[in-house]
């Protein structure tokens, strides 16, 4: 062992730190892409996710890289820990120590439903009524102290939880985000009781109004903490073992990374890191391409997400919803998802209606295709009705069945009950519904919000999203689709490429016209330094320094508040009128010169931009081929829009950089298929990347 550990130092000392590693975990699979920075050369891995624990899946793609980890520079995970802790209620016990009178704000929440019609719905309170406990103390809306903290009751409150089982803590008081002093003196006795550092206080994690958000987002903070802490020290050791050097960075839902030394202390901003990956990915490649205004487009095996890029930045939401009562008041990459995947199934509803998900075959038993045992049918098995997908190509298929099988079952499930002739025009409805699904999801994205999708490409990517791209870009009047590279492991890229990021928000719910601007300007100076000075602390050498301003604004008496950016941290007062005004206008076409305005929340985020990573290195130069005609590797019928064609089927891994070629035609890779309508375009850029025109 002696011998061994000495031979691994000498390697470590005499090869180059080359290596960036990107890897994402996915509900099905794990990704990993590895970067040689020194040859530009690039390894992928793709393995089954391991449910129990995510490190596993990640050990062992590494190890099917066979890349060295002495040679490893830096490790970026996405991880899906948190978000299917939270979903799955797989949490820690939480215990919330507020304001005396207001133990139930948590659980009485906005009044909403979780249905327009009816009076059903079910809300469980991640933290249960007995370990939410109250303490007296006071401060008013404008910050002074009523009531002053009642320090003996903070000590039996802290004593009574953790006879109660509690594990992680939640300090949250109202108007803290004013005056925060109460909430500082009772994390300062915590800390002298409470076992473990999951203390978690309100007011530090989001300092902006409204206690019910930032309760709730305190809350699943702590709720995730230590299920994200022990996940990462786990995940850790085992890089360690294997010669890891290095610090191993997490992919936050914000679309930035974050050394894994401070995560769990805001675990909460990991929640949707996966989606967010994505996104970040899709920004790097299209302002490669040329592209800077993007709507992404990720289909994946059970759902479908979508977002928008404007101006080569991801738009980013801090009123994101995980589920029903489940507000998350951190700033996050804005993700719409429906449960639309290649996986979905279609039926026939008791009103004789088609419809197409959001239940899904899952991995298992999958679609019929699969041979697994799967007997309802997917939009997967309509699209190989319709000869879009190669049966014998397809990944994971345990025991193949024919054509006839799953054209039967389409009709015994959807054809027959709805009058069709036959599996064709079966597959061909379900696709339909299918794309109308996703079209409205991309529409939530971009037209409901003042955005016209004209004026926009559509970034597809995922197993299943270059499928139907060309025909949602069809149905919106998107003019360009781009289809990445590698659209399998495009979450495991935007890994790679992210940049750090940190998000900070600060409350000042004030008229505009009684703001004292100086402090305005003083809240974005301690938020820029705040930023910097966390960025240098992880020790992580970036090439630049990115400072973004928004600020959120509303008429009096309106709940809902606008969110747009500011270019000049010292902003003045009428600037901040005349562009919120402008906002405005352009959202909802209206003008209330009347009504004044209200400056209600401050965010600034500070990004460090890390060093490029040259995107022809995802290229197969081995197995390019010279001629387009030479990529041809069959021809077979296959249904589109305008019906029937004989279709030319295209290996993607032979395109030579700047072919041109005109649909039909069908591409295949190992991680997907693109599907070209009859008369677009497609151009294959110098990075490899497919530009079709419709």
């Amino acid at each position: 062992l002696s011998i061994r550990r000495q031979r691994q130092m000498c390697i470590r000392d005499s090869v180059s730190m080359a290596h960036t590693i990107g890897v994402d975990v996915g509900g099905t699979f794990t990704d990993l892409i590895s970067f040689d920075t020194t040859s530009e050369t690039v390894k992928i891995a793709k393995v089954l996710s391991t449910p129990e624990n995510q490190a596993f899946g990640v050990m062992q793609a590494l190890a099917n890289t066979e890349v060295p980890m002495e040679t490893v520079e830096t490790v970026i995970h996405g991880t899906t820990v948190t978000t299917n802790a939270l979903l799955e209620r797989k949490i820690s016990s939480v215990g919330l120590i507020t304001t005396k009178g207001f133990r139930d704000v948590l659980e009485l929440g906005r009044r909403t439903r979780p249905k327009p019609y009816g009076m059903t719905g079910v809300f469980e309170c991640i933290i249960p009524r007995e370990l939410r406990l109250e303490v007296r103390e006071r401060v008013d809306s404008d910050g002074e102290i009523v009531e002053p903290l009642n320090e003996n009751d903070v000590n039996k409150a802290l004593k009574k939880l953790l006879e109660q089982g509690a594990e992680s803590l939640i300090i949250h008081f109202l108007h803290s985000y004013k005056n925060d002093i109460h909430e500082r003196i009772t994390e300062e006795i915590a800390k002298d009781i409470w076992p473990n550092s999951f203390i978690t206080r309100g007011s530090a994690l989001v300092s902006e109004f409204r206690e019910y958000e930032r309760g709730t987002t305190a809350a699943i903070n702590a709720a995730v903490q230590p299920v994200l802490h022990r996940y990462v020290e786990r995940l850790q050791q085992q890089l360690k073992e294997e010669q890891y050097s290095k610090d191993l960075l997490v992919m936050q839902g914000n679309g930035g990374t974050v050394s894994s030394n401070i995560v769990s202390e805001e675990a909460v901003k990991t929640v949707m890191s996966g989606p967010a990956s994505g996104v970040m990915a899709a920004a790097y490649t299209s302002m490669q391409c040329g592209f800077s205004h993007v709507v992404t487009y990720d289909m994946g095996g059970t759902s479908c997400d979508v977002g928008l890029i404007v101006d080569g930045i991801p738009q980013v939401t801090s009123e994101l919803e995980i589920e029903y009562a489940m507000p998350i008041h951190v700033p996050m990459v804005d993700v719409h998802t429906i449960g639309a995947g290649g996986g979905s199934l279609a039926w026939v509803n008791d009103s004789g209606l088609l419809q197409v998900g959001p239940e899904s075959a899952g991995s298992q038993p999958g679609p019929i295709c699969y041979g697994r045992g799967g007997k309802k049918p997917t939009i997967t098995d309509a699209n190989l009705v319709l000869g879009r997908l190669n049966p014998d190509a397809l990944l994971s298929v345990d025991t193949p069945v024919s054509q006839e099988f799953v054209q039967t079952k389409l009709m015994e499930h959807v054809g027959t009950k709805l009058g069709l002739k036959d599996a064709e025009e079966t597959a061909s409805a379900i696709i339909k519904i299918a794309n109308m699904n996703m079209a409205g999801a991309l529409r939530l994205v971009s037209l409901a919000r003042g955005y016209d999708p004209r004026d926009f490409a559509l970034f597809a990517f995922g197993g299943a999203g270059p499928l139907h791209a060309v025909a949602l870009a069809q149905e919106l009047g998107i003019p360009k689709v781009l289809v990445p590279m590698r659209p399998g492991i495009t979450n495991a890229v935007g890994c790679v490429v992210a940049d750090f990021r940190h998000d900070f928000v600060n409350s000042v719910n004030e008229l505009l016209a009684n703001v004292d601007m100086e402090k305005v300007h003083e809240i974005f100076s301690a938020q820029i330094r705040a930023g910097k000075e966390i960025i240098e602390s992880e020790g992580i050498t970036v090439e630049e320094m990115i400072v973004i301003h928004h600020v959120d604004m509303q008429f009096q008496g309106q709940t809902h508040i606008l969110n747009f950016p500011v270019q000049n941290p010292r902003v003045s007062r009428s600037s901040l009128q005349s562009a919120f005004e402008k906002a405005y206008w352009n959202r909802f076409g209206v003008e209330l010169p009347e009504i004044r305005a209200v400056l209600v929340n401050l965010h600034t985020s500070v990004i460090g931009r890390r060093k490029p990573v040259p995107l022809t290195t995802l290229l197969p130069k081995s197995e390019q081929k010279s001629r387009i005609d030479d990529c041809i590797i069959q021809n077979r019928p296959v249904c589109f829009e305008s019906g029937w064609h004989n279709t030319q089927i295209y290996n993607r891994e032979f395109f030579p950089p700047k072919t041109e070629f005109t649909g039909p035609a069908i591409i295949e890779q190992l991680d997907t298929t693109i599907v070209v309508e009859p008369g677009n375009h497609v151009e294959v850029d110098k990075q490899g990347n497919l530009i079709i025109s419709l």
